[in-house]
């Protein structure tokens, strides 16, 4: 279904029926909802996922490439369905996302869980914005042919279903010939990014009142993990499940674990 959030500005939602609290879905930076699908597939409860500004099939204006535009999109979306206080859940940038709307407009949300996200803060992981940008600015991919980079996605992540890797390749647009282009340009992916620079999470952890579920995927750093309980310790009510030598994309590469840990908020 397609969803307006401004006038003239519509958005694309996934639905999978269900009984329950229902939950939203909220995907990362250059991202899309279909990579949802297995995380709703193993949980009761109904659910949507949508597709933010110029991701997956939702429009793609010339503004709004900001977490705090985001953030309205989604409320805008909660009420455009009539959704009850549901658990919204973001991943990477879209835990940002999460945590923006669920400080700004408690009286929308029942509970947030937040995907390797959440507690994102670039200003503090890089020494200056030029290095940043640098470094996150994504390459140059348009005209890859589309098989080969689900050759490369096939073998970089073998404990992913066919599905998730499908879904994967839905963040780019498959062209007549076989080759692929973003569907996020290069300049309005760094505007997001720049919006990640200006404004950090820990400034809304602390306005949030609903119920936190923090769902960090870990490697063997461990200043993301102390990044990870400062975040939490700030959010009134908040636990924290890991997931060790987890992917970024826990929702592509363990969706039914992912799901079961989920529903723990719907109560």
């Amino acid at each position: 279904m397609r969803v307006a959030v401004e006038p003239g500005i519509f958005l694309n939602v996934r639905h999978h029926d269900g009984v329950g609290r229902p939950f939203l879905f909220v995907h990362g930076l250059s991202s899309n909802a279909q990579l949802w699908d297995g995380v709703a597939e193993h949980l009761p409860n109904p659910s949507w996922a949508v597709d933010l500004r110029s991701h997956g099939e939702s429009d793609a204006p010339e503004h709004g490439y900001d977490t705090a535009t985001a953030a309205a999109d989604v409320a805008a979306v909660i009420a455009e369905l009539e959704l009850d206080r549901p658990v919204v859940v973001g991943q990477s940038w879209g835990g940002n996302i999460v945590v923006q709307l669920a400080a700004k407009h408690p009286e929308l949300v029942g509970g947030i869980g937040l995907v390797d996200g959440g507690w994102i803060d670039l200003a503090s992981a890089f020494a200056s914005w030029e290095e940043c940008e640098r470094v996150l600015r994504p390459s140059e991919i348009d005209g890859l042919p589309a098989s080969q980079l689900r050759t490369w996605m096939t073998k970089a992540h073998r404990d992913w279903s066919e599905a998730a890797v499908e879904a994967t390749l839905a963040n780019m647009r498959e062209r007549p010939d076989g080759t692929i282009e973003r569907r996020l340009p290069i300049d309005k992916h760094m505007m997001i990014v720049r919006s990640m620079w200006d404004e950090p999470p820990a400034q809304f952890l602390p306005l949030i009142t609903a119920q936190a579920l923090l769902l960090p995927a870990m490697g063997p750093e461990a200043e993301k993990a102390s990044r990870v309980t400062s975040a939490a310790a700030l959010i009134r009510r908040s636990s924290i499940v890991w997931y060790p030598n987890g992917d970024h994309d826990l929702h592509a590469q363990h969706p039914a674990r992912l799901a079961a840990d989920l529903a723990t908020l719907a109560g």
